[in-house]
């Protein structure tokens, strides 16, 4: 069902709408585990109240690294097992004043630490599409919740394709927007600097809807702007196809020797598709760098962000006599791909090596940033697959590196801060939409009319 139908299922039917999403939940969440925190009977009594707003009666899923007052928010992880956050994250209160309903809080990778929704401390989440295999991640639950018809839409983040990998791998809608359109006030960091709120749908109608609402300018976030345009639904609504065919579209020869054969055939038949825009290869031989240039920053921004986690400040407090033992009880909760990225983090800013690989690595996305912006003036568009393969078995990767290197396409939209969008165009598999920095409007365009191909 798409998102306008959606909408009015829900003005019509409130109750009937929610029994519905009640009923797929009881049916199949077991099995999938999308929720840490499912809000049924909280949700069902908001249902009864009259609701006015662009989303009222909608249900909609949030990622539970996004606080939400008087709710837990774990981030997926034990040290943060029974934490309620005293405050609403901005986008929660936008969402709300809309007349929204949360269903529940989703299942993730450990304070977004993972590409394939298997680093929760509360068991991993699976692929609506087929159980045995990985959603993709961080914001496993978040695109589970949609793709099972648990949720109507679900807010969730993205650090270096978050958003965009699980739409990918579930065939559903994910837009990662502009650095500053969104405010991250509210949301647990995984990578200050690259970490950016976002939506997930059936469609991009929904992206669009959810966009208008939790973005422009926040007084408790200072990387806001004020939104460009007047409102991004209105682009989908009154979409002109003469407005953008001949638009000119560029995707990196670079990207394609990373894909499946599955994957790359794919692109190449959506390639052909777009007839109506001027395609061409280019070159951008910075790509062998993406993937540690943004791990040794989000390693480094991750291990200062986690400082705080001692059992003294935040977290359970496992007490001990001694101070030291106290702490490091306290963080003894924190899962393996957690303390792996800390410990590289701290290593990354320590002394001596600071120059070396923190500095370096900044330099490098300064330079990235440069040539992405300037093709970004020649082009209308850059585009690639979202993953460069289909999503994996269970347990299947094991090795640390190679699930790194499954991020290739997805972390220079972040590195750089551009709005970039995953449009599903088979089952598994996701193209990604990327254009100029605060041209959120174009990539949604060019989202809807590939959804209508």
């Amino acid at each position: 069902m798409k998102t306008k139908e959606i909408i009015e299922e829900a003005k019509s039917d409130p109750i009937g709408h929610f029994e519905k999403i009640r009923k797929n939940i009881e049916k199949d969440e077991k099995e999938i585990n999308a929720f840490i925190t499912l809000l049924l009977d909280k949700a069902e009594k908001e249902v009864k109240e009259k609701k006015e707003g662009k989303l009222a009666y909608l249900l909609i899923s949030v990622k539970d690294n996004i606080l939400t007052k008087n709710i837990r928010t774990t981030a997926a992880s034990k040290i943060l097992e029974n934490y309620i956050a005293p405050y609403d994250a901005t986008v929660i209160s936008r969402i709300k004043n809309e007349g929204a309903i949360i269903i529940g809080k989703t299942n993730m990778d450990e304070f977004a630490c993972g590409s394939d929704g298997t680093n929760s401390a509360f068991g991993s989440t699976r692929n609506p599409l087929d159980l045995e295999r990985v959603p993709g991640g961080s914001s496993s639950g978040s695109a589970a919740s949609v793709c099972a018809n648990f949720a109507d839409l679900s807010l969730a983040s993205d650090t270096g394709g978050s958003i965009r990998a699980p739409c990918a791998f579930t065939s559903t809608f994910g837009f990662k927007p502009s650095y500053g359109l969104v405010s991250r006030y509210g949301l647990i960091d995984l990578a200050m600097s690259l970490d950016q709120i976002g939506p997930i749908a059936k469609d991009t109608y929904g992206l669009a809807l959810l966009l208008d609402i939790i973005s422009g300018k926040d007084e408790h976030d200072a990387t806001t702007v004020e939104r460009p345009v007047k409102s991004y639904l209105e682009f989908i609504e009154n979409f002109n196809e003469e407005r953008i065919k001949n638009r000119k579209i560029a995707y990196a020869k670079e990207f394609v020797e990373y894909l499946d054969e599955k994957v790359k055939k794919c692109f190449f038949k959506i390639l052909d598709k777009l007839s109506n825009f001027e395609i061409k290869e280019i070159s951008i031989q910075e790509v062998k760098y993406l993937v540690p240039t943004y791990y040794l920053i989000v390693c480094s921004e991750f291990a200062s962000s986690m400082q705080r986690y001692d059992g003294l400040k935040f977290g359970i407090r496992n007490e001990d006599k001694d101070l030291w033992k106290t702490i490091k009880n306290s963080r003894s909760l924190l899962g393996k791909e957690v303390k792996r990225r800390i410990l590289l983090g701290t290593f990354i800013t320590s002394r001596g090596m600071y120059s070396e690989w923190y500095k370096r690595a900044m330099l490098v996305r300064m330079k990235l940033r440069k040539k992405i912006l300037s093709i970004l003036k020649e082009f209308d568009y850059l585009i690639s697959p979202t993953m460069p393969v289909l999503p994996w078995k269970i347990g299947e990767i094991e090795s640390r590196l190679k699930m790194y290197q499954m991020d290739i396409l997805t972390v220079l939209a972040n590195l750089v801060g551009i709005p970039a969008a995953s449009v599903p165009i088979e089952k598994f598999i996701g193209v990604q939409i990327m254009s100029d920095i605060y041209k959120d409007e174009k990539v949604l365009e060019l989202s809807y009319y590939i959804e209508c191909l």
